[in-house]
């Protein structure tokens, strides 16, 4: 994958800007980064606060396959941001994935990912549009979870090299994807996963569901073991501990 990286001073979102270029016929490989966001967004409709110091960038990809496969690709980018942040980090080992989106240090979330895709008639790709927040300099003060900053433990690296690191991961990853499919990224999230067995709810639209860790299905949906019986989820929250 060839990248062509944009870098701003301001924006009020850069998955604003690369859904808007996908409409427009824009190419895939195009990266938009800014250096601040006046209205970043997480996962659920929640406000990413986003001050100067951190990585904010979002990708723009047409990847061949069906629409109900977003989940693969957010599986796919939370193993190459875990790479690319392990290059810096002391201590690689002290980085973990939560399904399906968020990268841990120490426990303590650190970067989140968002899909925003688009249809074909047929209801394939027409785009898919990554945004990842990763904090470097700074962290928010969350109400329901800890969050932690790369500076927490390690000299703060310029947003722009991590952004390269990133995109030379992601491009890796997209590569080993096409060859071999998606049992590789499955392997690497789960190396980096929480350990089998690990108790956990799982919030699905409005209910709350509490079982224990089982691993991921071929399409990318976590399995969790409820009351003997094992079950696959496309989507949802997870908490790593039930009654969190």
């Amino acid at each position: 994958m060839l990248w062509r990286l944009e870098v701003h001073d301001t924006l009020p979102s850069t998955s604003e800007v690369c859904r808007a270029r996908a409409v427009e016929g824009e190419a895939a490989g195009l990266a938009v980064m800014a250096r601040r966001q006046e209205a970043g967004r997480g996962s659920f409709g929640r406000a990413w606060a986003s001050p100067e110091g951190n990585l904010y960038i979002s990708v723009l990809l047409r990847p061949v396959g069906r629409l109900n496969e977003g989940g693969l690709w957010s599986l796919l980018v939370a193993v190459a941001l875990a790479d690319a942040v392990a290059e810096v980090v002391p201590d690689p080992a002290a980085l973990r994935l939560k399904w399906p989106n968020d990268l841990l240090l120490n426990g303590a979330k650190t970067a989140g990912i968002l899909l925003d895709s688009a249809a074909n008639p047929d209801g394939s790709f027409a785009s898919l549009v990554i945004g990842i927040g990763l904090n470097i300099a700074t962290k928010p003060d969350l109400p329901d979870r800890p969050t932690a900053r790369l500076a927490d433990v390690v000299a703060p690296p310029e947003p722009e090299a991590m952004a390269a690191r990133l995109l030379g991961s992601l491009g890796r990853w997209i590569g080993i994807q096409a060859a071999e499919g998606f049992g590789p990224v499955r392997a690497a999230w789960l190396a980096r996963g929480p350990e089998v067995g690990t108790v956990m709810r799982l919030r699905y639209g409005t209910t709350d569901v509490d079982g224990s860790f089982a691993g991921l299905a071929e399409d990318g949906s976590i399995l969790l073991d409820i009351a003997g019986k094992r079950r696959a989820f496309a989507a949802g929250e997870v908490r790593l501990q039930a009654g969190a």
